[in-house]
């Protein structure tokens, strides 16, 4: 009909983005809460453990080593990611191997007390632990374990652990701990640590004797299983064939810990592949040499960020002294 107008365009719908933040289910029914950064960046956190088992960076490279292997249900803990230990490290007192933290389901907590949060950081998720009564008949403290994990506004992850002692029977309690992380390398021969040189460890390989490393950058031939102990606060993991380095930052955990079992003693782990020795690191900021003691009412914070840059980057551009600010 003349004069007649065109219907006006039917307005296009506005792309949805993903959530920041969104709670969902792993393909073993555990659940997880995925974080996403604006950037691209995403994590993952699994309620069993705490435990961070995904960070990718903007091209969806998975920075984190998981097993082929990993199991993911209780009562076990999942070989990757970055299982937390606590209250006890490895076999540095009377408990199972590296505490119960890392086989316990944990909450999300909803009502955090305040953190100082980077103003860069969007997407965080807080998560709380509480000793049940069976945990309070192998280890008899009372405690509340805050953890935030965070994506910061350049990818780093950011893991911030608070760990309370809530006693009413006026007792204190001491701990030993770590972040026994796992990092994806391209071929461990092509790996190299700088930031060690001419710390004392201890030996696990041989009966925890004390040595002084040499003054060069780690690399790796072999199994190794050393605590370094009074360690920097900057490490760094250079992987050359991808031509990527990790930084790993730490406050509040003096000591560091480098594992990789190597051929042999792959073979006897049920939970990681013979050949998967190749492809992880761990390099693990722990309190292990000297206990960590809280009265009640007191509360200790370790604090864990890691960024992945291009190695070509990393050179003289990082201060060693950068205070972390996650």
């Amino acid at each position: 009909m003349a004069g007649a107008s065109s219907p006006p365009p039917t307005p296009k719908s506005p792309k949805l983005q993903p959530p920041l933040l969104e709670r969902t289910k792993g393909p073993s029914g555990l659940d997880k809460i995925v974080l996403r950064d604006p950037g691209r960046f995403t994590a993952e956190v699994r309620l069993y453990g705490g435990q961070v088992t995904s960070w990718k960076n903007e091209q969806g490279d998975e920075l984190l080593f998981v097993s082929s292997k990993a199991v993911f249900k209780s009562p076990g803990a999942i070989r990757g990611g970055i299982p937390i230990c606590f209250p006890q490290f490895g076999t540095h007192g009377n408990l199972e191997k590296h505490g119960f933290a890392r086989n316990r389901l944990w909450l999300v907590d909803d009502n955090p007390p305040p953190l100082p949060v980077n103003s860069g950081i969007k997407t965080y998720a807080d998560l709380i632990l509480k000793p049940s009564e069976e945990d309070l008949e192998i280890w008899p403290h009372r405690f509340e374990f805050r953890l935030r994990v965070a994506l910061g506004p350049k990818g780093e992850l950011f893991l911030t652990s608070r760990i309370r002692n809530t006693n009413t029977d006026g007792k204190p309690f001491s701990f030993t701990f770590a972040y026994h992380t796992y990092f994806s390398v391209s071929d461990i021969s092509e790996v190299r640590i700088e930031g060690l040189e001419t710390m004392d460890y201890f030996d696990n390989l041989k009966g925890k004797e004390r040595f002084t490393e040499q003054g060069d950058a780690l690399v790796f031939e072999s199994e190794i299983d050393k605590i370094y102990l009074d360690t920097p606060p900057k490490i760094a993991i250079i992987d050359h064939e991808k031509k990527r380095t990790f930084v790993l930052r730490k406050d509040g955990l003096p000591d560091a810990v480098v594992w990789n079992p190597w051929e042999r003693r792959s073979k006897t782990i049920l939970d990681f592949g013979d050949e998967e020795y190749k492809h992880m690191l761990c390099v693990e900021p722990t309190a292990v040499e000297k206990p960590i003691t809280l009265k009640p009412g007191e509360e200790w914070k370790g604090r864990l960020e890691l960024s992945a840059v291009p190695s070509s980057y990393y050179s003289g551009q990082l201060d060693p002294d950068k205070v972390l600010h996650g």
